[in-house]
């Protein structure tokens, strides 16, 4: 069993697909969702389910923020032992010390095919480049910007008549399916790191 933590900013669109995913696990534990704002409508949908929500609302003290996420995230028994932080569309940047603490135990999803179009507006940037096919990425989080060691990536094609809208709708329903198959083989434990290289054993 793997205790979860979903951290939100906005919506919770994977949040919801993660914890419908985890309703039907025996082995994904889906203990709290943390928001740094609010009005994230993503409280009110993790409210349904029935998980606990924290609000940590953005501080500019990095070393105070840091405090109180890891203080929550020891309240509901999140550990680097047992635990997994997963970013779903959380609009802050963790420190690097935070991010050792959890050293291969925070996971963040992307809107393209990373090391590709990294940042924000992704789709925006392959719409832009003219790519025929993007897609989306399931990596660990590291001190840089998407720049951690790559999990999952599923790919979809790029249309001419594509725009930003309706590629990231087809973008969106890609993240939905990889992220649960992430999380989920975490779980089981078939997850190996060497380096930048992430292994998944049979």
């Amino acid at each position: 069993m793997i205790n979860l933590a979903i951290l939100i900013s906005g919506r919770g669109s994977n949040m919801r697909a993660i914890l419908k995913f985890a309703s039907k696990k025996k082995t994904i534990n889906p203990v709290i969702v943390i928001s740094n704002n609010h009005l994230a409508p993503g409280i009110k949908i993790a409210s349904k389910f029935g998980i606990q929500t924290e609000i940590i609302e953005n501080t500019k003290d990095q070393n105070v923020y840091d405090k109180k996420l890891l203080t929550t995230l020891k309240k509901y028994d999140v550990t680097p032992k047992n635990g997994l932080i997963c970013l779903a569309g959380f609009m802050r940047i963790l420190s690097n010390d935070f991010i050792k603490k959890y050293k291969n135990r925070i996971i963040n999803i992307h809107p393209s095919l990373l090391p590709a179009f990294h940042g924000l507006n992704a789709q925006k940037q392959a719409i832009q480049y003219g790519v025929k096919y993007s897609g989306c990425t399931v990596h660990l989080v590291d001190s840089g910007i998407d720049t951690g060691p790559i999990i999952l990536q599923a790919i979809t094609k790029v249309d001419e008549h594509d725009n930003i809208v309706s590629l990231s709708k087809k973008i969106l329903s890609k993240e939905h399916q990889i992220y649960v198959r992430a999380i989920e083989l975490f779980a089981a434990k078939k997850i190996c790191i060497k380096g930048r290289i992430v292994k998944i054993n049979k």
